[in-house]
C-alpha cells in the first residue's frame, strides 16, 4: 500500500522516519589528495557526508558496503582508468541508477563521449567552477531520488516524495490543500476486466490528475502515487475547488471507455462471489478527501493521516464520483449502489 493507511491495516507509513533527515552520501574517487580535501570541504560545507577513495579499486570496494547517493569519479587514474570504474559500477544493478559525474583534466570531445558512453550522467573538467559543481551535484542527488522513488506504473513521485513534500509544507506552516484520492469498486473491476485492465484505469487517473494539473493548478502543485488505486495531490487553497470537480468530471467521463458498452448501458458489473453467486458492483468511480490546512491547526504530518482517513471512511458510503471536506459534500451524477472500496 502507501503513505496514508487506516487504523488498524499497515500503519500510517512504510518509510524509515530518519531516511529524509539524513545528509546525503557522497563519493570522491581521486588520486589526488589535495583535490580530494578541496571537494571535501566544499560539499561538507553543504551539508553532504563524504566519503573518500584514492583509486578505483578502492573505490569499487567501497561501493561493496555503501551505497552513497552520487560518485565524483577522475578519469586519469592509477591501476584503473575512470571509464572502467564507471562500466564496473553500472554492471552492479542496485547502482544502476546512482549518479555518477566526471571530473576531469580531459576536455576533447572523444573524452567527454566516451565518459558518457560508459555510463556517467555529467562531466565537468578541471579546474572547475565550485559553483556549477554543487549545482550539478544538487540537481543529479534530486533526479536519482526522484527516479528511485517513482512508480514504476505511472512515473509519479512515490511515498518517499510524498512525505517529503508534505512534511516540508507543514514545517514552513504552509497553507495548502491535500487531495487524496482513491477509486471505488476497483477490485470488481479487475476481478471482471483483469489486472492488466486495471493497470490502465490507474494510469487513466495518473494522466487525468497530470492534466488537469497543468490547466487548472500551479506551477509548484504536486502529483503522487502512493500505489494501487490511491493517490495524492497537493494544490492552494483556492485552487482545491476547481482541480478536484474539473478532475471528478474528467474521470467519470473517461472512465466509461474502459468498459463494454453492455455494461455502460446497465451501470454495473456482476461478479461471482465466495458463495458462486453473481454479486452486482456500480462502475467505477473515485472518492477524493480534501483537507484544507486552513481549517486545523496541522503540525504534524500524522494528523493528515486522522482527517483524511475519516473523510474517506464518509466519502465510501455516498455512491457516484464525491469530494469530502469537513461536513461538506459535492458530487457527480454517477449513481452506484455499493462500494468493495
Amino acid at each position: 500500500m502507501g503513505f496514508f493507511q487506516e487504523r488498524g491495516r499497515l500503519g500510517f507509513s512504510l518509510i524509515d522516519p530518519g531516511a529524509l533527515d539524513r545528509a546525503k552520501h557522497i563519493l570522491i574517487v581521486e588520486d589526488d589528495p589535495s583535490l580530494r580535501r578541496v571537494l571535501r570541504m566544499q560539499l561538507e560545507a553543504e551539508g553532504y557526508r563524504v566519503s573518500e577513495a584514492e583509486n578505483g579499486p578502492t573505490g569499487l570496494g567501497f561501493l561493496q558496503h555503501e551505497s552513497p547517493d552520487l560518485v565524483i569519479l577522475d578519469v586519469m587514474m592509477p591501476d584503473m582508468d575512470g571509464y572502467t570504474v564507471c562500466q564496473k559500477i553500472r554492471e552492479q544493478r542496485r547502482f544502476q541508477q546512482m549518479p555518477v559525474i566526471f571530473l576531469t583534466a580531459k576536455d576533447a570531445a572523444e573524452s567527454r563521449i566516451m565518459s558518457l558512453d560508459t555510463g556517467a550522467n555529467d562531466y565537468l573538467t578541471k579546474p572547475y567552477n565550485r559553483h556549477e559543481l554543487l549545482l550539478r551535484v544538487r540537481n543529479h542527488i534530486n533526479t536519482g531520488r526522484a527516479q528511485r522513488d517513482a512508480n514504476p506504473l505511472t512515473g509519479l513521485p512515490g511515498n518517499a516524495a510524498i512525505e517529503l513534500e508534505l512534511r516540508s509544507r507543514v514545517e514552513r506552516h504552509e497553507e495548502f490543500a491535500l487531495l487524496y484520492l482513491d477509486l471505488d469498486n476497483f477490485k470488481a473491476y479487475n476481478d471482471t476486466y483483469s489486472y492488466r485492465a486495471g493497470d490502465r484505469v490507474i494510469q487513466l487517473t495518473a494522466q487525468l490528475l497530470s492534466k488537469v494539473f497543468d490547466a487548472e493548478g500551479n506551477t509548484g502543485d504536486f502529483i503522487g502515487h502512493i500505489g494501487g488505486d490511491d493517490f495524492v495531490a497537493v494544490t492552494s487553497l483556492d485552487k482545491a475547488d476547481t482541480v478536484t470537480h474539473a478532475f471528478v468530471q474528467a474521470f467519470d467521463k473517461a472512465v466509461m471507455d474502459h468498459y463494454r458498452p453492455e455494461d455502460r448501458e446497465r451501470g454495473y458489473v456482476e461478479v461471482e462471489n465466495r458463495r458462486f453467486q453473481l454479486e452486482r458492483f456500480p462502475l467505477v468511480s473515485v472518492t477524493i478527501a480534501l483537507v484544507e490546512t486552513d481549517r486545523y491547526q496541522i503540525d504534524h504530518i500524522a494528523m493528515l493521516n486522522d482527517i483524511v482517513a475519516d473523510l474517506k471512511k464518509r466519502g465510501k458510503r455516498i455512491p457516484g464520483s464525491v469530494v469530502v471536506r469537513d461536513q461538506r459534500i459535492s458530487t457527480t451524477p454517477l449513481p452506484r449502489t455499493g462500494s468493495d472500496g
